[in-house]
C-alpha cells in the first residue's frame, strides 16, 4: 500500500478582549461572552429582559498579530504499518482487517476555540484469491469543539462536534467530502444551541484530489512569487499536486466562521519534502459582504541532522494572505541580495501571513515511521480570525496527505 503525500523518508502582542457596553446586563453564562468574543451574532438580555442583537462587524474583521494562534499537540499512530494481516485471507502485506491509523490531537485556534478528538483512517483491503474488496478506504472524524472564556481561558464550554466519514479512492487520490452522506455519516459541523445562539449543522462538500498511486507521470512545475518588486521562482522537478475542487468547508463552530469554498493547489516536492501553494483561494460571505483570500507561499521541511536516530524534523510555515494587494513599494532592498530560493522562502512581515513551525518527533522501524508526536506553534501577522480558522479547517481536511509518507 502506498500513501500519497507527506513528510519525506528518513535521510505580537496579545489580543485584548473588547468590552461591550450593555447597561444593566445580568450575569449571563460566560459562554455567551466567549461567543461574542469570537464574533458570533448573539442576543444578550438587557435590563428590560428583551434580547438586544449584537452585530460585531468590526470584530469580525479585526486583524490579529499574535504568536501561537494555532497551537497544541497531535499524536499519530500508524497502526496499519505495524499490525499486519495474519489470517491469510487478504493480499500479502495488507494491514489486518479493521486496523486504523489514528490522529489524536488537542489544538487551540485563535486562542478562544479548541478542537480535541481523533481522526481515524483505514485503507482499502482486498481478498487474497479473488481480489474482492473486504474493506473501504475512509477517514472518520470525531472532534469536540469548545469555546473559551476570553477573560479566563481555563473556562470553556463544549458547543458541538466536527463529525462524519470521508471515503477516498487510493487509486485516484480523491477524497470525497460529501461521500459520507451515502453512509448516513456526512462530514459536518454540528453545533448545539448555546445561550440564545441557535443550533445548526453545516456539511463539508467537494473534493480534495491527489495524484494516483503511480508516480511515474509526475511532472516539473515552476512556482513564482513577487518579493519586493522582484519576481523569484522555484522549479520543482517532481511535483505531486493536491488539488481542491470546489471544496466547501462547513460553517462553525460559531456563526462568525462562515461556509467557505476553496479552490487551488498545494503541491508536494518529493525531492525536498517541501509544500508549495499555487494560489489557494478561500471565498466566503460575512455580514452580507463577499470576501476572497488568496494564499501563496511555502511550507518548508527541515530535517534534524540526526533524524535517522532521533526522528526529529519540522515544517517551517511561510504562508501569505492576499500578498499582491498588501505588498508595499520600496522594500526590495531587503531581498535583492538573496538567491532565488532564499528569497522565495523569505518571510515578509509587511504582509498578512501565517508563520511558525509544526514539529515532529517520529518513532521509526528501519525507514518506516510508526508513530509521531507533533507540536503546533503557528503565528499570525495581521490575520483575521476567519482567515486563521479557514486555513486550520483545510489543514485538518488534508490530515492524511500532510502527515503521511
Amino acid at each position: 500500500m502506498l500513501w500519497l503525500f507527506g513528510r519525506p523518508p528518513v535521510g505580537g502582542p496579545p489580543i485584548q478582549a473588547k468590552e461591550t457596553a450593555m447597561s444593566g446586563r445580568t450575569q449571563a453564562a460566560w459562554v455567551i461572552g466567549a461567543f461574542v468574543s469570537a464574533g458570533s451574532l448573539l442576543a444578550i438580555p438587557a435590563a428590560s429582559g428583551r434580547p438586544v442583537p449584537l452585530v460585531l462587524q468590526a470584530q469580525q474583521q479585526e486583524q490579529i498579530t499574535k504568536d501561537s494562534v494555532i497551537a497544541g499537540t497531535m499524536d499519530i499512530d500508524f497502526a496499519t504499518r505495524t499490525s499486519k494481516d495474519t489470517s491469510g485471507d487478504l493480499k500479502q502485506g495488507s494491514p489486518a482487517l479493521g486496523v486504523k491509523d489514528s490522529y489524536k490531537f488537542n489544538l487551540t485556534v485563535a486562542e478562544t476555540t479548541r478542537f480535541s478528538g481523533t481522526v481515524t483512517r483505514q485503507p482499502n483491503l482486498y481478498g487474497k484469491t479473488m481480489g474482492r474488496k473486504k474493506q473501504d478506504a475512509q477517514l472518520f472524524y470525531s472532534i469536540d469543539m469548545a469555546v473559551r472564556n476570553p477573560k479566563d481561558l481555563k473556562q470553556e464550554k463544549t458547543v458541538g462536534k466536527w463529525v462524519g466519514t470521508v471515503p477516498f479512492d487510493t487509486a485516484s487520490g480523491a477524497f470525497d467530502l460529501a461521500g459520507g452522506k451515502d453512509k448516513e455519516s456526512a462530514l459536518r459541523m454540528a453545533v448545539d444551541a448555546v445561550g440564545r445562539a441557535p443550533a445548526f449543522s453545516d456539511a463539508f462538500r467537494g473534493k480534495l484530489v491527489g495524484k494516483a498511486e503511480a508516480k511515474e507521470s509526475l511532472a516539473s512545475y515552476t512556482f513564482k512569487r513577487v518579493v519586493g518588486g522582484r519576481t523569484v521562482q522555484v522549479v520543482v522537478k517532481k511535483s505531486d499536486p493536491m488539488r481542491f475542487d470546489n471544496l466547501v468547508l462547513g460553517k462553525g463552530p460559531a456563526e462568525t466562521y462562515p461556509t467557505t469554498t476553496v479552490v487551488g493547489r498545494l503541491d508536494y516536492d518529493y525531492e525536498t519534502g517541501n509544500w508549495y501553494t499555487d494560489r489557494i483561494r478561500f471565498a466566503y460571505e460575512l455580514d452580507g459582504k463577499e470576501f476572497e483570500d488568496v494564499v501563496t507561499g511555502s511550507i518548508k521541511w527541515v530535517e534534524d541532522p540526526d533524524r535517522a536516530t532521533n526522528g526529529k524534523g519540522f515544517y517551517e510555515f511561510n504562508l501569505r494572505f492576499n500578498e499582491e494587494s498588501a505588498k508595499k513599494s520600496g522594500e526590495s532592498a531587503a531581498f535583492e541580495k538573496m538567491s532565488e530560493e532564499d528569497a522565495f522562502f523569505a518571510i515578509d512581515d509587511s504582509v498578512p501571513a501565517l508563520t511558525g513551525r509544526v514539529t515532529y518527533v517520529d518513532t521509526m522501524s528501519g525507514e518506516t515511521v510508526t508513530t509521531s508526536k507533533v507540536t503546533y506553534d503557528l503565528h499570525a501577522n495581521k490575520l483575521t480570525k476567519q482567515q486563521i480558522m479557514n486555513f486550520f479547517k483545510l489543514w485538518l481536511v488534508a490530515i492524511g496527505p500532510t502527515n503521511d509518507e
